[in-house]
């Protein structure tokens, strides 16, 4: 907890495939996912994400949600099936939004937000799950220097109030600014860390 893992590696040497096995998604051939002791194997999907907040790389919304709406999306593995989200749910959306400070937001859809807004409440949807471990794939591509820089200080600040981070970047130079270690991949294999 608390600490900043990075996963450097060019285009097509594994870095989405070992997200997707530790998020479950992909089956691995052999070998174990552990998360807080447990075995991502034997894990429920709603499980999974009680532990793991994972942001995508690029993800653009088709939907015209508002940002409150999305990020309230986030709290779906705290909230029972065909159940409607509590005022807790919506307490924890709020922290979120407030703890990326992105709360000016909310009401925004986000069909028409910039893309660092989007990256930010992207974010902050993985944060309303309450996750320990929280994993970005890519999370300044696409984005002005301005607003990578802000998503860096907001990685490292995550960081700070004890969540783990997993990050795959192509930018050594993010990598190396908040990162508490490094690691390469080439071809499916780890080479460095």
């Amino acid at each position: 907890r608390g600490e900043i893992l990075s996963l450097l590696g060019r285009n097509g040497t594994g870095k989405s495939t070992l997200i997707k096995c530790i998020l479950n998604i992909l089956t691995l051939q052999k070998g174990i996912v552990e998360i807080n002791g447990h075995q991502i194997a034997d894990m429920r999907p709603d499980e999974v994400a009680r532990e793991v907040g994972y942001v995508p790389q690029g993800h653009r919304s088709v939907f015209p949600f508002s940002a409150l709406d999305f990020v309230l999306m986030g709290r779906t593995p705290h909230i029972s099936a065909f159940a409607v989200p509590k005022e807790e749910d919506y307490d924890k959306a709020e922290e979120a939004f407030a703890r990326i400070g992105i709360t000016h937001l909310r009401e925004k859809s986000i069909s028409e937000i910039s893309g660092g807004e989007s990256q930010m409440v992207m974010i902050a949807r993985a944060l309303a799950q309450e996750p320990s471990l929280l994993i970005l794939d890519e999370p300044t591509s696409h984005l002005d220097i301005g607003n990578q820089m802000k998503t860096i200080a907001t990685i490292d600040s995550l960081a700070a109030d004890g969540i783990a981070i997993l990050m795959c970047t192509h930018f050594p130079d993010h990598a190396f600014l908040i990162s508490h270690s490094v690691a390469i991949l080439e071809e499916g294999r780890l080479i460095a860390k």
